[in-house]
């Protein structure tokens, strides 16, 4: 692996961080705010597990 001059990689990382948030926010854009988070969508059809809720709250007070 050659070396590179770490201001070069951060300016990199930089310029690619950017275009990160502008499609993100180009995505947002275009699906609109309606959406679900992914997994999300069949939520509805499934009942409360009582097993992981008693975990959840017993996570809690660790």
């Amino acid at each position: 692996m050659t070396s590179q001059d770490p201001q070069e990689l951060l300016q990199q990382k930089h310029k690619l961080d950017e275009q990160k948030k502008q499609f993100s926010n180009f995505a947002r854009s275009v699906s609109g705010h309606g959406e679900l988070e992914a997994g999300q969508e069949f939520s509805h059809d499934r009942m409360d597990d009582d097993q992981n809720r008693m975990k959840s709250v017993e996570n809690k007070r660790a």
